[in-house]
């Protein structure tokens, strides 16, 4: 064997007396030495991987016990008319849900892009909340059966041109719901400004009557306090209600030009009430999934100043 073969074997590790030459007359060539090199290094067992770092343990939140603990109270009168609503309209429609399931990661990349510029410009946060809204809205205006209102007294059906979106917000009274007039001629801003001054109505116990009437569909966002879906119930006059689930992120089934791979996403559920007396299974199930295409796609930049 030449020097350099027995350079290499050293630098290597090869111990050439286990080493078969195919050179002539059995000489060891360069190429055997790296051959017994490889064979050796594949033949020895993996590393054992590093410990993973358990993850940090998390406390238990300190609850206080409710003040309303062992006492028996007359009911508020706003919660017995949001309730007295709900029977009726329990009792009156004949209730189902539809759930989708809908990848929002486009979506929450594009807001975490824009708030900051979106706040200075507009005087407002920019939620997750105007999305599904704009989203909602822009659907109901090809999915008729879903924006609409039976009249039973007249045996009439009245398809609205207008969509009045009641927001559910939650308040110290209970839940009410006002409503983004015309919300389907809106931007994102301006739906973002509509429902934070409702909101801010609402929590400041200044909202009028007339702010709280004429919705012609409802948004439900359950998932702001940690709820993945929930069945909402439609509110009397209206034929369906829309329930917007957590958003978590969790590995994902993602379909591309370059084929099926597994990935972390952020998704939601979205939940579609309805009144069957109206409305199928296969409506709720086409406006369902053209407000998932929405926001999978995720085409906001223009209004976002992206």
């Amino acid at each position: 064997m030449t020097p350099l073969v027995r350079k290499l074997a050293a630098e290597n590790g090869v111990d050439l007396s286990t080493v078969k030459g195919t050179g002539v007359g059995g000489r060891i060539r360069k190429q055997d030495v790296i051959a017994a090199a490889e064979a050796a290094k594949a033949a020895a067992p993996a590393p054992a991987a590093a410990p993973a770092a358990a993850p940090a343990a998390k406390k238990a939140p300190v609850l206080e016990a409710s003040p309303l603990r062992g006492q028996t109270v007359k009911m508020p009168r706003i919660r017995k008319v949001i309730g007295d609503n709900m029977v009726k309209a329990l009792h009156e429609q004949a209730q189902l849900s539809s759930v989708v399931e809908v990848d929002v990661t486009r979506l929450m990349k594009l807001r975490a892009l824009a708030k900051d510029a979106f706040a200075a410009r507009e005087g407002v946060k920019l939620s997750p909340m105007p999305f599904f809204v704009k989203a909602a809205a822009q659907a109901l205006k090809a999915h008729a059966p879903i924006n609409a209102r039976i009249n039973e007294a007249e045996g009439t059906i009245t398809y609205f041109d207008t969509e009045n979106i009641g927001i559910a917000v939650d308040s110290e009274k209970g839940l009410m719901t006002p409503v983004i007039k015309n919300a389907g001629d809106l931007n994102l801003a301006g739906i973002a400004k509509a429902t934070a001054e409702l909101a801010g109505k609402v929590r400041g116990n200044k909202i009028t009557p007339d702010e709280l009437s004429g919705a012609t569909f409802t948004i439900s966002n359950t998932g702001s306090r940690g709820a993945l879906f929930d069945t909402i119930i439609v509110p009397p006059g209206q034929v369906a209600i829309l329930g917007i689930g957590a958003t978590v992120k969790r590995p994902a089934v993602i379909e591309s030009e370059e084929g099926t791979a597994i990935g972390i996403r952020d998704m939601t559920y979205l939940t579609l009430s309805y009144d069957h007396r109206l409305v199928d299974g296969a409506d709720a199930a086409r406006y369902l999934t053209a407000v998932k295409a929405i926001l999978e796609a995720g085409e906001f930049e223009v209004e976002l100043g992206l």
